[in-house]
Formats: C-alpha cells, sequence, structure tokens
C-alpha cells in the first residue's frame, strides 16, 4: 500500500475526480512526458545525521519514451527499488522518497505505516497552498511551485509522537526540470519550532540528466572523430 490521493481510494470515484490541485501535482501529473527512453535521471538524498558521510544516489531510469507504459525503474545503493506506485503517473523518485520516509517514521516510533500514510494523504487532500518561487536545479534558476505540510500538527492521535508533530514536508516542482521534481525535503524543527535551526532534516534534489543510454540490442553510436577502419 503506497501513499495514493485519498479521492482514488473512494468507492465509486473516476481517477482524476475531487483531488486537490496538491494531489494533482504530485500524484496525478505525468511528470515523465517529454522525457526520452533509456534517459538516466540522478537525485541526491542527503540525510543531517550523516553529514560526513556522501549523498546516496537515487536513480530513474525512463525505458519507454514519456514513461509511457509505467516502467520507469528507480534504483539506489541497494540496487533497484520496487515500488508500490498503484499505477500513478507521476516521477516515481516522488514515492521512493515518501516510502523511505514512512518506513523511517515506523523504524523511529513503532507506529503502523498505514497511520503516516494516512497522515501524509489527509494533508495534501486538505488544499494546502501551492506558491510559485524561483528555486535551483543542475545549476540553473528554474521557476518552481511549491506545496509545504505538516501531517501530525494538531493530530489527535500523534500524542506519542510528540517530538515529530511538527515535522514539515516541503516538495518543489518545475515544468523545466526533466523528471520536475526539483527538491523533496522533510525537516524537523529545533526547540520552539525553530525550522531556521532543524534537529534533523532529509532531502532529495535533482543532479542531473546524466546520459542516454542505448537503446537495447543496438550498439552505441561511434563518435565524429572515430578513427575509420584500415581497408
Amino acid at each position: 500500500m503506497c501513499v495514493v490521493p485519498l479521492a482514488s481510494h473512494a468507492a465509486g470515484t473516476p481517477a482524476g475526480d475531487d483531488i486537490t490541485p496538491a494531489e494533482r501535482l504530485i500524484f496525478t501529473t505525468d511528470h515523465l512526458h517529454g522525457v526520452p527512453a533509456q534517459t538516466e535521471l540522478d537525485y541526491a538524498v542527503v540525510s543531517s545525521e550523516q553529514p560526513s558521510r556522501s549523498a546516496d544516489l537515487v536513480k530513474v531510469l525512463v525505458l519507454s519514451p514519456d514513461n509511457a507504459k509505467g516502467d520507469a525503474q528507480v534504483s539506489d545503493h541497494t540496487g533497484n527499488v520496487p515500488l508500490p506506485n498503484g499505477g500513478l503517473q507521476c516521477n516515481p523518485v516522488i514515492i521512493y522518497f515518501l516510502e523511505r520516509d514512512i518506513s523511517e517514521m515506523q523504524g523511529l516510533t513503532g507506529g503502523q505505516r498505514r497511520y503516516f500514510q494516512q497522515r501524509l494523504r489527509l494533508a495534501l487532500a486538505a488544499g494546502p497552498r501551492i506558491e510559485t518561487v524561483t528555486s535551483e536545479a543542475g545549476g540553473k534558476s528554474v521557476s518552481a511551485r511549491r506545496i509545504v505540510v505538516q501531517p501530525y500538527l494538531n493530530d489527535p492521535n500523534a500524542e506519542r509522537l510528540a517530538q515529530y508533530t511538527a515535522k514539515r514536508y516541503t516538495f518543489l516542482l518545475a515544468d523545466d526540470v526533466p523528471g520536475q521534481v526539483v527538491l523533496i525535503r522533510t525537516d524537523l524543527p529545533g526547540a520552539n519550532n525553530d525550522f531556521a535551526h532543524p534537529v534533523h532534516t532529509e532531502t532529495l534534489s535533482f543532479q542531473a540528466v546524466v546520459r542516454k543510454l542505448p537503446a537495447p540490442g543496438k550498439a552505441p553510436p561511434k563518435p565524429s572523430n572515430a578513427p575509420r577502419a584500415s581497408r
């Protein structure tokens, strides 16, 4: 079971109906439209608890043009990562990050996985504001849309999660970035709700389109300056 829009679970509700603009932007937008087949998108995941460790590299390999077949593959340092994306059109790196976060929250608190999934769904279904901001991706300035939610805030059932109730999730997406995901970040504020000095952050950020891989069964093209075979 993955984090998906609440409306997609409603009995008799056609897919895409009654979901909020935030849910649509994050989960049901075709983020990989325009990305050619055999293109690899690279993302860095950095945790503030491991400042001396190099960033984990997460790769999204688009196998079909525009990801028309929904077969994009995600991998990290452990290898290929199967994801319960529920047929969503979104960039699968979003599901990767959220599933990773939910697993961490479950391990830290002993809470139920379903609870954390539900709180994220409810926060996005509440219709959070979408702001237009200027950000940076791949060394370039881009116009991005930002969504910020705090899923556990004011939840009466979150008493046992006191140290996590103010946890904030930030999503940045931009049309001009391949795959559209610029950044996803979680912040746990310091004392007195101090987000300027968080006690923990975890960030996934777009790095680059690394290379255009040759399609299966086709030899890579020779460089234009390749030496000619002797006769």
